[in-house]
């Protein structure tokens, strides 16, 4: 909604409603006659107020959006430079936490290729024991049959 449209609405609706009071109110032709001329004169001067408040109104705004285009893009560009400098402080810190992380991940790797050598070392180590084993239980048998 308008505020125009908004004020004159409104003093048409005062406008209306003080006419129905003076005219519903029982006085002489003459007293009506100067009550409507003290009212109208009221009227004026209240309107004129309004009109003036609507532009001090106006004004202010301009004024506002005036202060908004001068103020705020030196401000972004203060902002931009912080954020400029802000990451060019952090990026010694980045690059030291990639080179940490690329050290663990290696030693991870080191760390599973280690421990899958180990399996493996073990499970030779198994399978020489079983095939031992197995050899062993031959000769155990093989003597057994030679000595019958």
């Amino acid at each position: 909604m308008k505020a125009s449209n908004f004020f004159i609405g409104l003093a048409t609706g005062l406008a209306t409603g003080a006419a129905a009071t003076l005219f519903s109110a029982p006085q002489s032709g003459e007293e009506l006659r100067t009550n409507v001329k003290t009212a109208s004169t009221d009227w004026k001067e209240k309107l004129a107020d309004v009109k003036e408040q609507v532009n001090q109104l106006k004004e202010s705004i301009n004024q506002l959006k005036l202060e908004a285009k001068s103020e705020i893009p030196p401000a972004m560009e203060g902002l931009k430079q912080s954020m400029a400098e802000w990451q060019e402080g952090t990026a010694p810190a980045k690059e030291h936490l990639q080179l940490e992380i690329m050290a663990i991940q290696n030693a991870i790797e080191e760390l599973q290729k280690s421990i899958s050598k180990d399996k493996k070392d073990d499970s030779d180590d198994d399978n020489k024991q079983v095939k031992n084993q197995e050899f062993n239980e031959i000769e155990t048998e093989d003597d057994k049959k030679v000595s019958q």
